[in-house]
């Protein structure tokens, strides 16, 4: 492994340790060169999944760029980066276990939304604002409005778990 501190290509596992449920192994090494330590992580090589976009093109999956879309929309809110990878490890292992080659960004970027609206309501609004694109204010009025009914609901459904109780 080479050394991110002086490029020599030389290091030595100083620790190791399973971590994510055991899917993935953490590294700590040292470089043998300068004694410079960093991590690594080894993960099982999945088989390519390519998503299928918008405009019919086909890419490479992608967790950092899933990551990174969820942390601009939560951006500044009270979202623990536990939470964000969370939603990453959930939409990646739904759309493995479909089976399938390949897969589109309107169904991940459903999966994304529908984990992001448990978690935080203003995330999950900014996210839908640039996945769904909203031309004007009442496309942004009606996603609010059915994001009140399911919250309505919910809350309905709560209590009246309470009252059988």
């Amino acid at each position: 492994m080479r050394c991110p501190h002086c490029q020599h290509n030389g290091s030595r596992v100083v620790d190791s340790r399973p971590t994510d449920d055991g899917k993935v192994i953490r590294r700590r090494r040292e470089c043998e060169a300068c004694g410079f330590r960093f991590t690594t992580f080894e993960r099982i090589e999945e088989t390519p999944l390519l998503v299928i976009k918008k405009n019919g093109d086909r890419e490479e999956f992608s967790r950092e760029k899933i990551l990174r879309g969820i942390i601009r929309a939560a951006e500044k809110r009270p979202v623990a980066m536990e939470e964000i990878t969370k939603i990453v490890d959930e939409v990646e292992s739904k759309v493995r276990t479909l089976g399938e080659n390949e897969v589109s960004t309107q169904l991940i970027g459903e999966y994304i939304m529908g984990l992001l609206a448990d978690v935080d309501e203003i995330s999950y609004i900014r996210f839908a604002s640039v996945y769904r694109q909203f031309k004007d204010m009442s496309v942004f009025m009606k996603e609010l409005e059915e994001m009140m009914a399911r919250d309505k609901k919910n809350n309905n459904a709560a209590d009246q778990e309470k009252k059988e109780k």
